[in-house]
């Protein structure tokens, strides 16, 4: 017998982001079976940061990256001296 991942939806809002020298992957995703969304931002280290709490829509998910952006700046993903980022 086999597990087999249930499938996995990406939103449209999934991209790639580039600011001040700084490039990330903003991916905003769900299970299929699933009504909300998940927000993981993945920098050019491959460091992923995912927000604990799920997201009602994937519009509110990419709303949360920009807030962190604008209050925190792109510089927050990037790794910090012990190779950690934070968790939102």
């Amino acid at each position: 017998m086999t597990d087999i991942d249930p499938p996995i939806i990406d939103s449209p809002l999934s991209q790639i982001v580039s600011q001040d020298g700084v490039t990330v992957q903003v991916r905003i995703f769900k299970l299929e079976e699933d009504d909300v969304w998940t927000l993981e931002v993945i920098n050019e280290s491959g460091t992923s940061t995912v927000w604990e709490d799920p997201f009602p829509a994937d519009t509110d998910a990419f709303d949360a990256f920009t807030r962190a952006v604008e209050v925190e700046g792109i510089e927050t993903f990037l790794d910090d001296e012990e190779g950690w980022t934070t968790i939102h």
